[in-house]
């Protein structure tokens, strides 16, 4: 069984790549709209309200605090996922590691939009359109896979 200091330290590690490559999406379909930074800026909403929801335009305030939150959100469903998988035989073989790191990923989108409060949820979702939100989950996936996979080489 992983201990939680390194389920921790794998979290760290498994939830920044799933961070950067989620939020990278979020960023290049916000530009690709022609809104550059809304999706991220849309997650700041927890804190700042609707007032984020409506920001297209990158800033410290919003795009910062927008991603931060996500990077930390990241970072929580990575810990839970080496908590959960990471001392596995298996986890070590990239098609297991894919199915562990999708499965983390659908319990995170279920939380996500089925039992949080509305004013907790992503916020990107005001933003994207359903496909786009996969993709966002799909890249979120993706980087636990290979943050775990990294750590497990160690």
């Amino acid at each position: 069984m992983t201990t939680w200091k390194e389920a921790l330290f794998e979290g760290a590690v498994a939830g920044t790549a799933a961070s950067v490559l989620s939020g990278a999406y979020l960023a290049w379909r916000g530009w690709r709209r022609g809104e550059t930074a809304a999706p991220v800026n849309a997650v700041s909403h927890w804190f700042f309200g609707d007032r984020s929801l409506r920001e297209d335009k990158p800033s410290w305030k919003y795009t910062l605090t927008g991603y931060l939150t996500h990077h930390g959100a990241a970072i929580f469903w990575g810990v839970l996922h080496a908590k959960a998988w990471g001392a596995r035989r298996e986890a070590k073989k990239p098609l297991p590691a894919a199915a562990g790191a999708v499965a983390a990923a659908s319990v995170a989108c279920l939380v996500d939009y089925q039992l949080t409060p509305k004013r907790l949820t992503p916020g990107f979702e005001h933003r994207l359109g359903k496909p786009e939100m996969a993709n966002v989950y799909a890249f979120f996936a993706l980087g636990l896979m290979l943050g775990s996979m990294a750590m497990r080489k160690r």
